[in-house]
């Protein structure tokens, strides 16, 4: 059984997709970040980074704890066989799209959102750069996305995934896809995946209503 702590992030969505994609059952445990219950000592054991995604595969008295989202998406690409081609330059362009979302598009998008919206004290200087950064960023998406229909090529794989879940949330550090006719056609293709579609579902219903 495989059990995925989570809530309606950008980073959690991921998961979800990747396994309503791979058609593999699984568990949502809702961890309220909005409440800071990922710093419970219960979610602690499972990722002492105190984060969400966490992925639990569970067999029989076993259990495999793993985080990081991209970590996951590539276990679970390995597992099935699907969404990362098992060699070659496919698979090192799926990789270098992963790495180039951890280190450029994930931190800046998270670093922008922060500081226009939850930073204790105005941070101009901040804010500027990381949104600079974040529209710098998608418009590298944009050309990639002129040449090819993916963006680690002309399949869809977890590199699209990883990209999409902050896409997905690009209200939260105030971007946009306007004048971004490839990321508009990219993302849309996505949007429209009836796995992508179940996949977002469940991972809202995981907000408590108002």
């Amino acid at each position: 059984m495989i059990e995925v702590y989570a809530f309606a992030t950008p980073n959690s969505v991921k998961v979800p997709i990747a396994l309503e994609e791979m058609d593999l059952a699984y568990e949502l445990k809702p961890v309220n970040v909005r409440k800071g219950e990922q710093k419970n000592a219960a979610f602690l054991e499972l990722n002492p980074n105190g984060k969400v995604p966490v992925m639990v595969e569970r067999d029989g008295d076993a259990a495999f704890v793993l985080a990081e989202s991209a970590a996951i998406l590539v276990h679970l690409a390995e597992k099935t066989g699907m969404l990362l081609p098992a060699e070659g330059s496919g698979r090192a362009r799926v990789f270098e799209h992963l790495f180039f979302h951890a280190s450029g598009l994930s931190p800046a998008f998270g670093n922008a959102g922060f500081f226009k919206r939850s930073s204790p004290e105005p941070q101009p200087i901040a804010e500027t750069r990381f949104a600079a950064e974040a529209e710098r960023i998608l418009d590298l998406l944009e050309a990639k996305l002129a040449t090819q229909r993916f963006t680690a090529g002309d399949d869809f794989t977890i590199a699209d995934i990883a990209h999409f879940g902050w896409l997905w949330r690009r209200a939260f550090p105030g971007v946009t896809l306007d004048a971004r006719p490839n990321l508009s056609r990219w993302y849309d293709q996505i949007a429209t995946r009836p796995a992508v579609q179940r996949a977002i579902t469940r991972v809202e219903a995981l907000v408590p209503a108002a």
